[in-house]
C-alpha cells in the first residue's frame, strides 16, 4: 500500500485539526460573538435560562461519546463541505446584519457542524448525533413559530383552569386566554402558563432519558412521548396556583414572589412527573428490553 495513503488513514483527528488552523480560527471568529449575543439576549430570560445548562451537559455528552466517534474519524468531502459553507456563510452574514438572533444562532451551528464534517467525517457525526441535536436547545426558537405552537396550549390551559375552579365553587369565567376571577382580570400569557419553560423541560427530559435509557430505544420513545403531557399538567398547576393566590391575596401577591415560586413549582412538578413515570413504567421497560434482546 502507498505509504502516503497509509499515513493519511492513520492520522488522528487531533492531528488533522491542528493541520487546519485557519478553519479553527475562522470558527472561533464566528462562534464567539454569536454565543455572547445568545447569552445576553436569550439566556438571561426565562425562556432561555436553560441554555448554559444545555451547553455544559451537551459538551459533556460529546466528550463521553467521542472515544467511539474518534475511531471512525476520516476527513469529509471538501466538495460537499464547501458547497454547504457557500450557502451558510451568506445566511450567517444576513443574520448578523439584520440582528436576527434566532437565524444567527442556527446558521452558526450549521457552520460548526459543516466544519466538524470536514474535519472528522459523517461516520463520526452519526455516533454523536444525540449530543449534536441536544445542543440545539441552547439557541432561542423563532418567536413567531413558538407563539403559533403555544397559542392553542395557552387557550386550552386557560379553559381547563376555569373549568376546575368553577367546579370548586369559585366565581370565575374565561374567554380565550383572558380569565376573570372575583374582581380580578388575568391574561394567561406564555410566561404565566409556564409555556416558556416547556423548552427547558423538554431539553432536561431528553438529557435524563438519554443518560438512563439510550440502550433501550423503544422505551426511550415512550418516555419522550410523555414529556409534553407532563409539561402541560405542570403548566396547568402553575396557572391554578396563580389564580388562587390572586383571588385570596390580591393581584400584587399573584404577580410578586409567588409568581416566581409558582414557576419553580411547575418546573419541579414536571421533572418529578417524568421521574415518577419512569419508576412506575419499569415493567414496560423490562418487557421492551427483552423484546429488543430477542430481536
Amino acid at each position: 500500500m502507498d505509504s502516503g495513503l497509509l499515513a493519511q488513514r492513520s492520522q488522528t483527528p487531533i492531528d488533522w485539526v491542528r493541520s487546519r488552523p485557519l478553519l479553527i480560527l475562522g470558527l472561533l471568529a464566528i462562534v464567539i460573538p454569536v454565543m455572547i449575543r445568545v447569552g445576553q439576549e436569550s439566556w438571561s430570560t426565562e425562556q432561555g435560562a436553560h441554555g448554559p445548562i444545555v451547553l455544559a451537559t451537551g459538551l459533556w455528552l460529546l466528550s463521553r461519546e467521542w472515544g467511539r466517534a474518534a475511531a471512525l474519524a476520516r476527513p469529509g468531502s471538501w466538495l460537499a463541505g464547501t458547497a454547504l459553507l457557500a450557502v451558510l456563510l451568506p445566511l450567517y452574514i444576513f443574520a448578523r446584519v439584520t440582528s436576527i438572533v434566532e437565524i444567527e444562532g442556527a446558521a452558526m451551528y450549521a457552520i460548526v457542524l459543516t466544519a466538524a464534517y470536514l474535519l472528522w467525517g459523517a461516520a463520526s457525526l452519526r455516533v454523536v448525533w444525540f449530543p449534536l441535536v441536544y445542543l440545539l436547545f441552547m439557541f432561542p426558537p423563532p418567536d413567531t413559530l413558538f407563539a403559533m405552537l403555544t397559542q392553542p396550549l395557552k387557550i386550552a390551559i386557560s379553559q381547563w383552569a376555569v373549568t376546575i375552579l368553577h367546579a370548586a365553587g369559585y366565581p370565575i369565567a374565561g374567554s380565550g386566554v383572558t380569565i376573570q376571577i372575583g374582581q380580578y382580570d388575568m391574561l394567561v400569557a406564555a410566561a404565566c402558563a409556564g409555556l416558556n419553560s416547556m423548552i427547558s423541560l423538554t431539553a432536561l427530559g431528553l438529557f435524563y432519558i438519554y443518560i438512563r435509557h439510550s440502550a433501550n430505544w423503544r422505551y426511550m420513545l415512550f418516555l419522550l412521548a410523555c414529556i409534553l403531557p407532563v409539561a402541560i399538567v405542570a403548566n396547568l398547576i402553575r396557572v391554578l396556583i396563580l389564580l388562587l393566590v390572586t383571588y385570596h391575596f390580591g393581584e400584587a401577591a399573584g404577580q410578586g414572589f409567588i409568581h416566581e415560586a409558582a414557576g419553580l413549582t411547575m418546573f419541579m412538578t414536571a421533572l418529578l412527573g417524568i421521574f415518577l413515570i419512569d419508576s412506575l413504567a419499569r415493567p414496560l421497560r423490562d418487557r421492551l428490553a427483552a423484546r429488543g434482546a430477542a430481536a
